[in-house]
């Protein structure tokens, strides 16, 4: 079992850019594929982000050019740095953890955070 704290977010403004963090606890973060995922208030929870074991990335077309996900392995954190944020990018985000392949379907993965607040304003 792995324990995922998410951190960064924050009420920023349309144009700004944040820093998401998920740190991870009892599992190393690199030998396992991790995702971000967000749900905005009464939409389903949507994919944004993945990134492999290898170091690939796959990006949700919302996402493409905007963000970009990483990891310290050193830190056992992954980041996803999202840039010229929109209003529609408010949602709560959180960060998962795949025991497999990673997939844009929240059922591939088993561990996840408690989220973190992003709220854009126009």
């Amino acid at each position: 079992q792995v324990k995922l704290v998410e951190s960064g977010g924050g009420l920023v403004q349309a144009g700004d850019s944040l820093r998401l963090s998920c740190a991870a606890s009892g599992r190393t973060l690199s030998n396992y594929a991790v995702a971000w995922f967000r749900q905005a208030p009464e939409k389903e929870r949507e994919f944004v982000a993945w990134l492999r074991r290898s170091g690939s990335t796959y990006y949700a077309d919302s996402a493409k050019g905007r963000f970009t996900i990483s990891r310290d392995s050193a830190k056992n954190t992954v980041y996803m740095q999202m840039n010229s944020l929109k209003p529609e990018d408010t949602a709560v985000y959180y960060c998962a953890v795949a025991p497999g392949p990673p997939a844009v379907v929240g059922g591939a993965y088993d561990d996840w955070g408690q989220g973190t607040q992003v709220t854009v304003s126009s």
